[in-house]
């Protein structure tokens, strides 16, 4: 196995020392991404959120999914543009998810790495759709372009009818920020369609 990049690994090792920071200093009333009108909100939580994690697997996920596709899209891109789109997602995924605690009078903050993870997974899928991966639920081999399409569906399902306290539409924001970014640097318009 080739060894991880450096961004990759520095992020890794950034979120594992702030989950072992958790256990003995309450971080979330900080750095927590709170909604907008509970009063706790501050401006570097749209960052800051994503180096928090609300457990040992949600922590141990993200960094399996970290590990499996940003370490390929940093050896592709370079370090400075594997982190720009990884501030994107994560951005993108704040402000949908502001928008939707917003929306649905949420007071519940959020934490995680995993709207980044899912803006480098639509990056996987787009840029090496035929490429084989096993994902560990479920262990069925399919290609990248279908591992996005099926998880982009089930977050969206998920989000719709009841998810059990996950943020889906900020898995859903992070993917929409890599699809833009990507578009951007193809210097494509957002959503616009293929000439023929």
């Amino acid at each position: 196995m080739p060894p991880i990049p450096p961004a990759t690994q520095a992020l890794m090792l950034l979120c594992t020392a702030m989950f072992c920071l958790q256990v003995f200093v309450p971080l979330e009333p900080w750095f927590a991404l709170w909604p907008l009108d509970t009063g706790r909100f501050m401006p570097w939580q749209p960052l800051s959120y994503a180096l928090l994690h609300g457990g040992l697997f949600h922590l141990f996920f993200n960094m399996l999914g970290l590990w499996m596709f940003g370490s390929e899209l940093e050896r592709l891109w370079g370090a400075r543009r594997y982190l720009q789109f990884l501030l994107a997602g994560v951005l993108a995924a704040a402000a949908v998810q502001l928008l939707f605690t917003a929306i649905v009078s949420s007071p519940v903050p959020t934490v995680g790495a995993s709207g980044g993870l899912f803006a480098l997974l639509l990056a996987f899928g787009m840029l090496f759709p035929n490429r084989i991966i096993m994902p560990l639920f479920p262990p069925i081999p399919m290609k990248a372009r279908t591992f996005v399409i099926v998880f982009g569906a089930l977050e969206l399902g998920l989000g719709l009818y009841g998810g059990g306290g996950v943020a889906h539409f900020a898995h859903l924001g992070g993917m929409v920020g890599g699809f833009l970014m990507i578009r951007y640097w193809r210097r494509q318009a957002p959503f616009a369609r293929r000439r023929r």
